[in-house]
Protein backbone atom coordinates (compact mmCIF):
# COMPACT_ATOMS: atom_id res chain seq x y z
CA UNK A 1 0.00 0.00 0.00
CA UNK A 2 1.35 3.37 -0.64
CA UNK A 3 0.03 4.95 2.47
CA UNK A 4 -1.78 7.91 0.45
CA UNK A 5 -4.73 9.01 2.11
CA UNK A 6 -8.18 8.05 1.26
CA UNK A 7 -9.85 11.13 0.95
CA UNK A 8 -9.73 13.43 -1.85
CA UNK A 9 -10.28 17.13 -2.68
CA UNK A 10 -12.08 18.74 -6.14
CA UNK A 11 -12.31 22.21 -6.75
CA UNK A 12 -15.57 22.54 -9.21
CA UNK A 13 -17.13 25.19 -10.86
CA UNK A 14 -20.35 25.96 -10.90
CA UNK A 15 -20.84 27.78 -14.18
CA UNK A 16 -22.52 31.24 -14.19
CA UNK A 17 -25.51 29.93 -13.01
CA UNK A 18 -27.79 28.04 -15.19
CA UNK A 19 -27.60 24.45 -14.03
CA UNK A 20 -27.16 23.17 -17.77
CA UNK A 21 -24.32 24.75 -17.72
CA UNK A 22 -22.59 22.49 -14.74
CA UNK A 23 -20.58 20.29 -16.91
CA UNK A 24 -21.09 16.59 -16.43
CA UNK A 25 -17.49 15.83 -14.73
CA UNK A 26 -18.71 18.39 -12.08
CA UNK A 27 -21.88 16.80 -11.87
CA UNK A 28 -20.38 13.50 -10.91
CA UNK A 29 -18.05 15.00 -8.40
CA UNK A 30 -20.85 16.40 -6.71
CA UNK A 31 -22.67 12.91 -6.38
CA UNK A 32 -19.45 11.32 -4.55
CA UNK A 33 -19.06 13.86 -1.97
CA UNK A 34 -19.49 13.66 1.61
CA UNK A 35 -18.79 17.00 1.68
CA UNK A 36 -19.31 20.56 0.07
CA UNK A 37 -17.57 23.84 1.13
CA UNK A 38 -17.36 26.78 -0.31
CA UNK A 39 -19.70 30.51 -0.04
CA UNK A 40 -23.07 30.66 0.84
CA UNK A 41 -24.95 31.29 -2.48
CA UNK A 42 -22.77 28.70 -4.35
CA UNK A 43 -23.23 25.98 -1.24
CA UNK A 44 -26.87 26.70 -1.43
CA UNK A 45 -26.74 25.45 -4.82
CA UNK A 46 -25.83 21.76 -4.04
CA UNK A 47 -28.79 19.97 -3.43
CA UNK A 48 -29.21 18.33 -0.32
CA UNK A 49 -29.15 14.85 0.00
CA UNK A 50 -28.22 11.95 2.53
CA UNK A 51 -24.76 11.73 3.58
CA UNK A 52 -23.86 14.79 2.54
CA UNK A 53 -22.52 17.52 4.86
CA UNK A 54 -22.77 21.32 3.88
CA UNK A 55 -20.18 24.13 4.87
CA UNK A 56 -21.36 27.22 3.89
CA UNK A 57 -19.11 30.15 4.93
CA UNK A 58 -19.14 33.85 4.21
CA UNK A 59 -16.92 36.04 1.41
CA UNK A 60 -13.25 37.28 1.74
CA UNK A 61 -12.66 33.66 3.85
CA UNK A 62 -10.77 31.87 0.91
CA UNK A 63 -7.55 30.60 2.60
CA UNK A 64 -10.11 29.15 5.85
CA UNK A 65 -12.31 27.69 3.41
CA UNK A 66 -9.10 25.94 1.50
CA UNK A 67 -7.29 24.85 4.96
CA UNK A 68 -10.83 23.59 6.00
CA UNK A 69 -11.40 21.33 2.65
CA UNK A 70 -7.88 19.61 2.93
CA UNK A 71 -8.22 19.23 6.43
CA UNK A 72 -11.27 16.98 5.85
CA UNK A 73 -9.99 15.31 3.16
CA UNK A 74 -6.79 14.25 4.97
CA UNK A 75 -8.92 12.49 7.62
CA UNK A 76 -10.82 10.52 4.63
CA UNK A 77 -13.27 12.67 3.15
CA UNK A 78 -14.60 13.38 -0.11
CA UNK A 79 -14.80 17.37 -0.51
CA UNK A 80 -15.87 19.01 -3.39
CA UNK A 81 -14.96 23.15 -3.09
CA UNK A 82 -17.69 25.08 -4.84
CA UNK A 83 -17.00 28.06 -6.91
CA UNK A 84 -19.43 29.88 -9.61
CA UNK A 85 -17.88 30.22 -13.15
CA UNK A 86 -14.39 28.44 -13.65
CA UNK A 87 -12.64 27.62 -9.84
CA UNK A 88 -9.53 28.64 -11.64
CA UNK A 89 -10.78 32.24 -12.57
CA UNK A 90 -10.84 34.63 -9.42
CA UNK A 91 -11.61 31.79 -7.80
CA UNK A 92 -10.77 28.99 -5.08
CA UNK A 93 -7.88 26.94 -7.05
CA UNK A 94 -5.40 29.71 -6.25
CA UNK A 95 -6.31 29.73 -2.92
CA UNK A 96 -6.39 25.50 -2.15
CA UNK A 97 -2.77 25.76 -3.43
CA UNK A 98 -1.96 28.66 -1.00
CA UNK A 99 -3.74 26.32 1.65
CA UNK A 100 -1.33 23.36 0.23
CA UNK A 101 1.69 25.19 0.13
CA UNK A 102 1.57 26.62 3.56
CA UNK A 103 0.24 22.95 5.05
CA UNK A 104 1.79 19.74 6.61
CA UNK A 105 3.82 18.43 4.00
CA UNK A 106 1.06 14.92 3.97
CA UNK A 107 -1.36 16.98 2.82
CA UNK A 108 0.63 17.05 -0.91
CA UNK A 109 0.23 13.38 -0.60
CA UNK A 110 -3.95 14.09 -1.31
CA UNK A 111 -5.67 13.07 -4.41
CA UNK A 112 -6.40 16.88 -5.65
CA UNK A 113 -8.14 17.64 -8.76
CA UNK A 114 -9.41 20.76 -10.39
CA UNK A 115 -12.35 20.32 -12.48
CA UNK A 116 -13.19 23.06 -15.15
CA UNK A 117 -16.52 25.70 -15.36
CA UNK A 118 -18.02 27.57 -17.74
CA UNK A 119 -16.91 31.59 -16.70
CA UNK A 120 -19.52 34.03 -16.48
CA UNK A 121 -17.00 36.09 -19.16
CA UNK A 122 -16.97 33.28 -21.48
CA UNK A 123 -21.12 32.76 -21.06
CA UNK A 124 -21.46 36.59 -21.84
CA UNK A 125 -19.22 36.75 -24.96
CA UNK A 126 -21.23 33.88 -26.25
CA UNK A 127 -24.74 35.81 -25.65
CA UNK A 128 -22.98 38.90 -27.48
CA UNK A 129 -21.86 36.94 -30.40
CA UNK A 130 -17.92 36.35 -30.38
CA UNK A 131 -16.25 39.75 -28.77
CA UNK A 132 -13.51 38.03 -27.38
CA UNK A 133 -13.11 35.82 -31.22
CA UNK A 134 -9.27 37.24 -30.75
CA UNK A 135 -6.63 38.02 -28.53
CA UNK A 136 -8.30 38.74 -24.74
CA UNK A 137 -7.65 39.21 -21.31
CA UNK A 138 -9.75 39.34 -18.01
CA UNK A 139 -8.94 41.84 -15.14
CA UNK A 140 -10.60 41.57 -11.49
CA UNK A 141 -11.28 45.59 -11.30
CA UNK A 142 -11.50 44.75 -6.75
CA UNK A 143 -8.34 46.46 -5.21
CA UNK A 144 -9.01 44.16 -2.05
CA UNK A 145 -5.58 41.88 -3.52
CA UNK A 146 -3.67 44.27 -4.80
CA UNK A 147 -3.29 48.10 -5.30
CA UNK A 148 -5.63 50.08 -7.32
CA UNK A 149 -2.04 51.29 -9.32
CA UNK A 150 -1.55 47.74 -10.79
CA UNK A 151 -5.09 47.61 -12.05
CA UNK A 152 -4.78 50.96 -13.89
CA UNK A 153 -1.83 49.88 -15.81
CA UNK A 154 -2.84 46.86 -16.50
CA UNK A 155 -5.64 48.89 -18.23
CA UNK A 156 -3.81 51.07 -20.11
CA UNK A 157 -1.51 48.41 -21.23
CA UNK A 158 -3.86 45.89 -22.10
CA UNK A 159 -6.06 48.45 -24.05
CA UNK A 160 -2.78 49.57 -25.85
CA UNK A 161 -1.86 45.92 -27.09
CA UNK A 162 -5.52 45.72 -28.60
CA UNK A 163 -7.00 43.10 -26.36
CA UNK A 164 -10.48 42.57 -25.72
CA UNK A 165 -11.02 42.68 -21.75
CA UNK A 166 -13.40 41.23 -19.76
CA UNK A 167 -13.90 42.47 -16.22
CA UNK A 168 -14.96 40.63 -13.41
CA UNK A 169 -16.04 42.85 -9.64
CA UNK A 170 -16.28 46.18 -11.40
CA UNK A 171 -18.34 48.07 -8.93
CA UNK A 172 -19.28 47.77 -5.20
CA UNK A 173 -20.96 49.44 -2.75
CA UNK A 174 -17.48 49.88 -1.13
CA UNK A 175 -16.07 50.88 -4.41
CA UNK A 176 -18.49 52.78 -6.12
CA UNK A 177 -15.80 55.44 -8.03
CA UNK A 178 -13.79 52.95 -9.60
CA UNK A 179 -15.16 51.96 -12.68
CA UNK A 180 -15.66 55.19 -13.36
CA UNK A 181 -11.98 55.49 -13.34
CA UNK A 182 -11.36 52.50 -15.20
CA UNK A 183 -14.15 53.84 -17.84
CA UNK A 184 -11.61 57.13 -17.94
CA UNK A 185 -8.57 55.12 -19.00
CA UNK A 186 -10.16 53.02 -21.34
CA UNK A 187 -11.21 56.59 -22.67
CA UNK A 188 -7.96 58.15 -22.87
CA UNK A 189 -6.61 54.60 -24.52
CA UNK A 190 -9.56 53.42 -26.96
CA UNK A 191 -11.84 55.17 -29.51
CA UNK A 192 -14.91 55.89 -28.41
CA UNK A 193 -16.87 53.58 -30.69
CA UNK A 194 -15.12 50.52 -28.63
CA UNK A 195 -18.27 48.34 -28.22
CA UNK A 196 -18.76 47.73 -23.99
CA UNK A 197 -21.29 45.15 -23.23
CA UNK A 198 -22.46 45.28 -19.50
CA UNK A 199 -23.99 41.76 -18.57
CA UNK A 200 -25.52 41.21 -15.58
CA UNK A 201 -26.66 37.88 -14.19
CA UNK A 202 -25.98 36.05 -17.27
CA UNK A 203 -27.65 32.60 -17.78
CA UNK A 204 -29.93 33.30 -14.98
CA UNK A 205 -33.86 34.31 -15.39
CA UNK A 206 -33.08 37.94 -15.04
CA UNK A 207 -30.00 37.88 -17.04
CA UNK A 208 -29.63 41.68 -18.72
CA UNK A 209 -27.21 42.38 -21.49
CA UNK A 210 -26.39 45.84 -23.06
CA UNK A 211 -24.19 46.73 -25.34
CA UNK A 212 -23.53 51.09 -25.63
CA UNK A 213 -20.02 52.32 -27.62
CA UNK A 214 -17.50 53.43 -24.75
CA UNK A 215 -18.43 57.21 -24.93
CA UNK A 216 -21.62 56.36 -23.59
CA UNK A 217 -20.75 53.83 -21.16
CA UNK A 218 -21.82 54.92 -17.67
CA UNK A 219 -20.17 53.45 -13.92
CA UNK A 220 -23.84 53.13 -12.50
CA UNK A 221 -24.50 50.49 -15.03
CA UNK A 222 -22.33 47.64 -13.66
CA UNK A 223 -22.41 46.17 -10.36
CA UNK A 224 -20.90 43.27 -8.58
CA UNK A 225 -23.54 40.94 -11.00
CA UNK A 226 -22.29 42.21 -13.82
CA UNK A 227 -19.57 41.30 -16.01
CA UNK A 228 -18.14 43.95 -18.19
CA UNK A 229 -17.24 43.03 -22.02
CA UNK A 230 -14.54 45.64 -24.01
CA UNK A 231 -13.77 44.94 -27.50
CA UNK A 232 -11.44 46.38 -29.63
CA UNK A 233 -10.86 48.65 -32.07
CA UNK A 234 -11.67 45.88 -34.66
CA UNK A 235 -14.87 44.43 -33.10
CA UNK A 236 -18.12 45.42 -35.22
CA UNK A 237 -21.72 44.48 -35.22
CA UNK A 238 -23.44 42.39 -37.57
CA UNK A 239 -27.04 42.21 -36.78
CA UNK A 240 -27.71 41.88 -33.00
CA UNK A 241 -24.30 40.49 -32.71
CA UNK A 242 -20.87 41.55 -31.72
CA UNK A 243 -17.68 39.98 -32.49
CA UNK A 244 -13.53 40.30 -32.76
CA UNK A 245 -12.34 39.10 -36.39
CA UNK A 246 -10.17 36.19 -36.14
CA UNK A 247 -7.03 38.14 -37.84
CA UNK A 248 -5.83 41.78 -38.30
CA UNK A 249 -4.44 43.70 -41.57
CA UNK A 250 -0.62 42.88 -41.46
CA UNK A 251 1.45 45.99 -40.94
CA UNK A 252 4.06 47.03 -44.14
Amino acid sequence: MSGRPSGWVQVAGLGPGDEALVTPQVQAALAEATDIIGYIPYVRRVPDRAGLTKHESDNRVELDRATHALSLAARGARVVVVSSGDPGVFAMASALFEALEAGPLDWLDLDIRILPGITAMLAASARIGAPMGHDFCAINLSDNLKPWTVIETRLRLAARAGFAMGFYNPRSASRPHQFGQALAILREELPASVPVSFARNVSRPDERIVTVPLGQAQAEMADMRTVVIVGTAETRQVGRFYYTPRSLAQER
